[in-house]
């Protein structure tokens, strides 16, 4: 071991923030944090950003320990070979490991009209972008959410609370991981709110226009703001710099969250995909997988020897607005049980959920090291019986 380790960590989110602060145990050890933003973005938020009831952002200065420096840029290629990182002011970061955590992001939609007239959400510049253009039309106006999973489910609640006409449109079941009961609530909740569901699979979008959204069946629904909150994609940084990536773009790791190609990159978050089998997507998986990337690096510097990831998030947590939600509970296979807490209940447990997932940050900050999650001893029998 050298007398002084750089590590960097691409992506401040709730993995990269974990992973960073959770270095700090070591004073050999210097960790620098390379992130587009200035701000701490908490994603949990970014529907109550479009409906105008929180502003998803967060001083880093309250969730990054004092020891890990920031630097505001973008990874634009990493030099495996020469353990090197560009950024786009075209200066190149040294490393001597490097924690992978840039996030996920909303895909391109392969939709006729889509890219020009839907508006995505995933991030918080998007997600301001759609709150100014949902403030510039009248209170009527029709607003069609696209996507029934949770970012769908918590818009198009949050903004027909807020007295806004709303359309949610999913080619599917409406939030396919929730159990059909708590799915029933769901929808019970929705029409209560006024919000119109459309769903099944003669509700497939077929083309988005200024003022419609189409559908496989024929029916054309009138649209003055039309929200795109279905896929998923990850920041194409692995790909281009060589890294071995999934067919989502997701790098590539064993179960210590290493790279297959180069033990000096562990990745964390949404954009890693140990064995082929990712992990679910959560604020409070995020953080604890960064805390396992950290635990990696921590572990090799020490000589001693990686351990596999485990994190077990035994829950799925969904607003419906601010008086309404359905906390989903989940057996260790991460499918839904029938148990589910619904109403305010519900909303309570999910406002509890967005403010652990900053705090456990903060917590971290002050003690590094100190974070703790539940463990699945599932997950060998999971890769078992994942296809190869």
């Amino acid at each position: 071991m050298t007398a002084h380790t750089e590590v960097l960590v691409v992506g401040g989110g709730y993995a990269g923030v974990m992973a960073a602060n959770r270095l700090t145990q070591r004073d050999d050890v210097s960790v620098t944090l390379i992130n587009p933003r200035p701000t701490f973005v908490p994603r949990l938020r970014l529907h109550q950003l479009v409906a105008g009831t929180h502003d998803a952002v967060v001083d880093y200065r309250d969730v990054l320990a004092d020891r890990v420096r920031l630097v505001v840029d973008t990874a634009t290629r990493i030099d495996a070979a020469g353990r090197s990182v560009t950024l786009t002011n075209g200066r190149a970061a040294g490393y001597d490991h490097l924690i992978y955590a840039v996030g996920s992001h909303s895909i391109e939609a392969r939709v006729p009209g889509a890219d020009e007239f839907a508006h995505p959400i995933a991030t918080l510049e998007a997600a301001q972008r759609l709150r100014s253009i949902v403030e510039a039309v009248p209170a009527t106006a029709a607003l069609t959410v696209i996507g029934a999973g949770p970012t769908g489910l918590e818009t198009a609640a949050e903004l027909a609370e807020q007295g806004r006409r709303v359309t949610l449109v999913s080619g599917g079941v409406l939030g396919p991981y929730l159990h059909p009961r708590a799915r029933r609530t769901a929808s019970r909740r929705f029409a209560a709110l006024g919000v119109t569901v459309v769903d099944g699979p003669d509700a497939k979008v077929t083309a988005v226009t200024r003022d419609s959204v189409h559908l496989r069946d024929g029916r054309e629904l009138p649209s003055a703001v039309t929200i795109w909150t279905a896929g998923f994609g990850v920041p194409d940084l692995a790909t281009r710099s060589g890294l071995r990536t999934d067919n989502a773009g997701r790098l590539v790791t064993d179960e210590t969250l290493t790279s297959v190609d180069d033990e000096h990159i562990v990745a964390a978050g949404d954009s890693a995909a140990p064995s082929g089998l990712p992990f679910r997507m959560s604020a409070y998986a995020a953080g604890c997988l960064g805390a396992h990337a950290a635990d990696t690096v921590l572990r090799r510097l020490a000589g001693t020897p990686p351990t596999a990831a485990r994190v077990f998030f035994p829950a799925m947590c969904i607003s419906f607005g601010r008086g309404a939600g359905i906390y989903q509970i989940a057996h260790r296979d991460d499918t839904a049980m029938r148990l589910f807490v619904s109403g305010r209940p519900g909303a309570k447990l999910k406002e509890f959920a967005c403010e652990s997932s900053v705090k456990h940050l903060i917590n971290e900050a002050r003690k590094p090291g100190s974070h703790r999650w539940l463990k699945n001893d599932n997950r060998p029998q999971l890769l078992a019986g994942a296809p190869a």
